[in-house]
């Protein structure tokens, strides 16, 4: 009876308890389920995607571009890359992720704020959203992908202006560019204000309907105008047209040209920020688009010279790689191999036909290949994005559930055709601008007798091969 009777007690006691402690389990729960958890899959992808697109840099991209010059430059192009990215990673932890992912007030629609220089409040703890609704990863690994961005677009400009540039001009030029040009076009393509009431209006770019899946603007277009203006303001190598400048190692070439491939799914499938058939969709189209333009050069090439080479086949991947970057997420495998196919023919005439027309000397062809690549791949995406030519549509992060929609061929493609126009004129104009700053500063040319022995020995003190 006794037992009974403390039974029946402690039960009413904990009827109590409950009763009074509800209200404060309810917040607790509340305070948890508002909290967001980063999900274990898609940090992991996001981690083995930012090595993947330092694998596009170094050695990818240092083989990719040595290869292509003479010998006594190679050492100069790996030395060249491998600085800018190390100058990039640091300037992107001190201001260049905040210029380029944050508010910035009444400047927004250019570039954001220095809120989160120096990576201020980012922590192992904060978290970024991404799109997909309530799918979140860690800050730190938002950045470091990015940052890995930041690292390789200077890096593709000094193909341009290979074995001529004093490597002081290289270095201050990459540091302006990164702060005036890259960060502000970054911000304007890619900054969309956030999903928690839309609060801060998105980049200018991003506010045209403008959409960029992996940094066809941001990257390709951006570099590949900065590439050609400079080409032309520093002048021709000595001998050009003159002395034999064929490529010392398509060996070379070819092994980095398949780097970047390799590390191109990084580029492209983490750009989707989440391990989901989004991620498998550009992963695809990054295999499909790239193989048919490899395709596509060999054949124009076979047509026009008789013969296809390694170099065609290696400028063929690297175009198809290009073009497919802003559109690797927004369309379908069908698509991403048509844009394939028609990318190389207009590639190779830029590099065969328009070079030679103008004379300028674009020593790896980085206009041809990256900006007009860039350019053609931007302009397609706003085709084949669409739903009845197989393309996923396009998120309205204005909804509330971030519906696909897609407003029509033609808004859309006007809408590239703005991100388009706009990249031109920030990259190119701004880019001319800081050439001569630098000239002013430093030079940017090396003496004519440098240019003769070689940058290896000149610049650097040593070889790249040893008989």
């Amino acid at each position: 009876m006794q037992f009974s009777n403390f039974t029946t007690h402690s039960r009413r006691l904990g009827l109590a308890a409950a009763v009074f402690l509800a209200p404060a389990i309810a917040f607790a729960q509340d305070a948890a389920a508002a909290a967001p958890v980063p999900n274990k899959g898609d940090t992991t992808w996001m981690l083995v995607s930012s090595a993947f697109v330092l694998l596009m840099t170094v050695p990818g991209l240092a083989l990719f571009y040595g290869g292509l010059v003479r010998s006594k430059n190679m050492l100069s192009v790996c030395m060249q890359v491998m600085m800018i990215a190390a100058v990039a990673m640091v300037l992107w932890v001190a201001y260049g992720y905040s210029l380029s992912f944050t508010a910035g007030g009444g400047l927004n629609g250019f570039v954001g704020g220095f809120s989160k220089a120096f990576l201020a409040g980012v922590t192992p703890s904060s978290v970024v959203e991404t799109f997909s609704k309530g799918v979140v990863i860690p800050e730190l690994t938002f950045v470091a992908f990015q940052m890995t961005f930041a690292a390789i677009t200077p890096g593709l400009i000094i193909g341009a202006f290979a074995e001529r540039v004093k490597f002081s001009a290289v270095i201050l030029f990459v540091i302006l560019w990164l702060t005036f040009i890259y960060f502000p076009i970054a911000h304007m393509v890619w900054f969309w204000g956030g999903p928690s009431a839309y609060a801060d209006p998105a980049g200018m770019i991003f506010g045209f309907g403008a959409i960029d899946f992996a940094g066809g603007t941001v990257v390709h277009i951006n570099a590949g105008i900065a590439g050609l203006v400079g080409a032309i303001m520093i002048g021709k190598r000595t001998g050009y047209g003159k002395d034999m400048m064929a490529p010392h190692s398509m060996t070379l070439t070819m092994v980095g040209a398949s780097l970047l491939w390799v590390g191109w799914f990084g580029f492209n499938a983490g750009s989707n920020l989440e391990a989901n058939g989004g991620a498998a969709l550009a992963m695809m189209n990054t295999f499909v688009a790239t193989a048919a333009a490899i395709i596509s050069w060999s054949l124009v090439e076979s047509f026009a010279r008789g013969k296809c080479s390694m170099l065609g086949a290696a400028s063929g991947a690297v175009a198809g790689l290009v073009v497919i970057t802003p559109a690797a997420g927004f369309v379908g495998p069908i698509g991403g191999i048509v844009m394939g196919l028609i990318v190389s023919p207009v590639c190779y005439f830029f590099v065969s036909t328009v070079k030679n027309k103008f004379g300028y000397d674009d020593t790896a062809d980085v206009f041809g290949v990256h900006c007009v690549g860039g350019i053609l791949g931007a302009l397609l995406t706003g085709i084949f994005v669409n739903p009845a030519l197989g393309g996923a549509g396009i998120v309205d992060y204005s909804t509330a559930d971030f519906a696909a929609t897609y407003a029509g061929t033609a808004t859309q493609f006007m809408a590239q055709l703005k991100g388009v126009a706009v990249t031109l004129l920030w990259s190119g104009i701004g880019s001319a601008i800081l050439y001569k700053i630098v000239d002013v500063i430093v030079g940017l040319r090396v003496p004519v007798e440098a240019e003769r022995e070689g940058l290896d020995l000149a610049s650097h003190g040593e070889a790249a091969y040893h008989s």
